[in-house]
Parts: structure tokens; C-alpha cells; sequence
């Protein structure tokens, strides 16, 4: 599948239906389009079984509870709705993206209690987020701009307003040849990238920042798990920028990054060494199993 992602062949699920791909709208005065009104998630299927799917449609409602919002389905019925999706496209591997949002209705200022909470469900065939850095290793850029302070938005949400400045970051990442940036958190942590979170190693051992301020990602959580059941060491701790000079190894894991490491941040380099290769390939095991 190619082409602008308004006009293709295809199939979405959207407010409990599945419609032509190139009739999915909205009215220019949809709520969300106004004021970022809106929580998603990415997923990824493996051989015909959406990975952590459940765990997934649970974020989704729990997002969405977290910006005053219900979305008009249950677990069980968003999980039906992703895997109607994949039928109807034909698809076992593909991305996955379940998109509840305020629509368009009697309200249209910050307030809209009166407006409806709708939902969609698309997909489409993806490869590697970051393309060849998944074996050569990513190169990141470090962002002027930090995670905020949890007291200032719902920072435990994945809200679609949250993104802003990934975006704006990613976009100053690219212009300097980068696949994407580190950001600080707003007390100065290394805090995640764009859209992935980050690991370090260091003698042995595994290193992640706490995620006090941005979210814990499905895949983050994965990754622990597995390295903990396989004796790893990992801390999850606040981590200073100076500390990158130490460490040897790093990668960052998402959804759309899977596992994928990473080779430079800045000025700092890293090798894509035995243990980063092992949590890849552990992991790639993990989703297909």
C-alpha cells in the first residue's frame, strides 16, 4: 500500500462499521481538530494476532477517561473492531491504529460534553519505523524541547495533543540527517525519543529512565519483563544527561520501533553490541511466539 494516506484502496472500521477507505471523514468542525481532543493507539499484528491487543484497547479507554472522555466501547468490542479490520484488508502482519476522538456536534469552544466521542479503526502494512537503523543503528538528535510536568497535562495518557512537540522535535531531528531525538524531561532526566522509549547499557546491566512524566509505553513494560526473566539487571531510575558518556550500548522500543538500537545520541556513540541484539531478537521471538 503507497500513496497518501487519504487516498487508498481499502477498508476502515469507523463508529461501527467498515466503510472505503477514502470515505473516512470528518466535519472541519470536529472538536479534536480544534483542540487536540483525542487518544490513540498503535499496534502491531504478527502472523494474524494483534501483540498485547488487549492491553492496548485498555490504554485506549484509559486515555480517554483521562481527557474526560468515554469512549462508546467496550474492550471486547474495540478488540472486535481491529480484527473486522483485518479481515476485511486481507492483512495477518500490519500497524494497527485505533483513534477515538470528540466529534463535531452542539459544542464548539474549549467545552464539548454535547459533542459526540467517536472511534476508528485503520491499518496498514509498515516495516521498520527507523528502516535500516534496526540493523546499523539509529541515529539520534538531543531536542530543545522537554516532557512537561505531569501537573500540566495527563502525561500517563497517549492523547494525541501530547505529540506537538515530538513532532516539532522529530522534524528538527531529520534536518540534521538524525532518524529522531532524545528528549529531556521539564527537571532535565533523559526522559524518551519522539515516540519510543530509550535503554542504556552499562557493564552489564540495563538502564531506563522512570517514566514519572511521559508514558509508560506496552512495549517498555515487554522488554523488562523479558530481560528480568532472563536475569538482567535493569534499574529504572532518573537519569542525567552527563551519564550518556558512560554508557555503552542503547536502543529504544515502541510499537512502531519494536526493538531498535541505537548508535549515536548527540555526540555520545553506542555499539550495537551482543545484549542489544539478544532483547531484539528475543523480542521479535516474543511477538511471534
Amino acid at each position: 500500500m503507497t500513496g497518501a494516506y487519504d487516498d487508498r484502496d481499502g477498508t476502515i472500521w469507523m463508529d461501527g462499521k467498515l466503510i472505503e477507505w477514502r470515505d473516512a471523514k470528518v466535519h472541519i468542525l470536529t472538536h479534536a481538530l480544534h483542540y487536540a481532543s483525542a487518544v490513540f493507539e498503535g499496534e502491531r499484528c504478527y502472523d494474524g494476532k494483534i501483540f498485547k491487543g488487549v492491553e492496548h484497547s485498555q490504554r485506549l479507554r484509559h486515555s480517554a477517561e483521562l481527557l474526560d472522555m468515554e469512549v462508546p466501547y467496550s474492550v471486547e468490542e474495540i478488540e472486535a473492531a481491529k480484527y473486522a479490520m483485518l479481515k476485511a484488508n486481507g492483512w495477518t502482519n500490519a500497524y494497527v491504529r485505533v483513534l477515538a476522538w470528540r466529534g463535531a456536534g452542539e459544542d464548539m469552544g474549549v467545552s464539548a460534553r454535547r459533542n459526540p466521542v467517536r472511534m476508528a479503526v485503520a491499518g496498514w502494512e509498515w516495516g521498520n519505523y527507523y528502516g535500516d537503523a534496526k540493523m546499523k543503528g539509529a541515529k539520534l538528535d538531543i531536542s530543545k524541547w522537554r516532557r512537561p510536568d505531569p501537573l500540566t497535562i495527563p502525561s500517563a495518557a497517549k492523547a494525541s495533543g501530547l505529540y506537538m512537540i515530538c513532532t516539532m522535535s522529530k522534524h528538527a531531528a531529520e534536518a540534521k540527517g538524525c532518524s529522531d531525538a532524545l528528549m529531556m524531561d521539564y527537571r532535565g532526566y533523559v526522559a524518551e525519543a519522539t515516540g519510543a522509549n530509550v535503554f542504556f547499557v552499562k557493564d552489564g546491566e540495563v538502564h531506563t529512565p522512570l517514566p514519572d512524566c511521559f508514558l509508560n509505553g506496552i512495549t517498555r513494560q515487554t522488554v523488562i519483563a523479558m530481560m528480568r526473566e532472563k536475569g538482567i539487571t535493569v534499574h529504572e531510575r532518573h537519569i542525567e544527561p552527563v551519564e550518556l558518556a558512560g554508557f555503552e550500548q542503547c536502543w529504544l522500543t515502541g510499537t512502531a520501533a519494536e526493538v531498535t538500537p541505537v548508535g549515536q545520541i548527540g555526540e555520545f556513540r553506542f555499539d550495537v553490541g551482543a545484549l542489544t541484539r539478544d532483547v531484539a531478537q528475543s523480542y521479535e521471538k516474543l511477538v511471534r511466539a
